[in-house]
C-alpha cells in the first residue's frame, strides 16, 4: 500500500506508533487513498504482467471487481483514475460495477 517507517519523534497525527514492550520503536505513515490507489494499479499490472489497458474485456471486469472490493471507488476521481489506466470511459467502468452488481442482486 506504500507505507513508510518513520521514527516515533516524528509521528504525525495520522500516523500509527507501535510499541513494544511499552516502547515506542516505530510509526507507520499510510499514504492517503489515492496513492495508495496508484499501487494498487501498479501490483496489478504486474501480476498481469502487461499494461491494464491490453487486457481483454472479461479481465478488465475482473480488474474492475479487486478494484472495487478494495474500495478504489471510494477515493475522489477512482472511477476516472481507473478508466484511465484501463483505457476505457468511465461510463464502461460504471457497467462493469453495475453488471457486477446486478450479478450479485445489489
Amino acid at each position: 500500500m506504500g507505507g513508510e517507517l518513520v521514527p516515533p519523534a516524528e509521528a504525525g497525527g495520522d500516523d500509527v506508533v507501535l510499541a513494544w514492550e511499552g516502547e515506542d520503536v516505530v510509526a507507520v505513515r499510510l499514504p492517503h487513498l489515492s496513492d495508495s490507489l496508484d499501487h494498487i494499479l501498479a501490483e496489478l499490472e504486474r501480476r498481469h504482467g502487461v499494461p491494464l489497458a491490453e487486457l481483454d474485456r472479461k479481465t478488465k471486469q475482473s480488474v474492475v471487481r479487486i478494484l472495487e472490493m478494495r474500495g478504489a471507488f471510494t477515493v475522489r476521481h477512482g472511477v476516472e483514475t481507473v478508466a484511465s489506466a484501463l483505457g476505457v470511459s468511465r461510463f464502461t467502468v460504471y457497467n462493469y460495477l453495475n453488471r457486477e452488481n446486478a450479478k450479485e442482486g445489489r
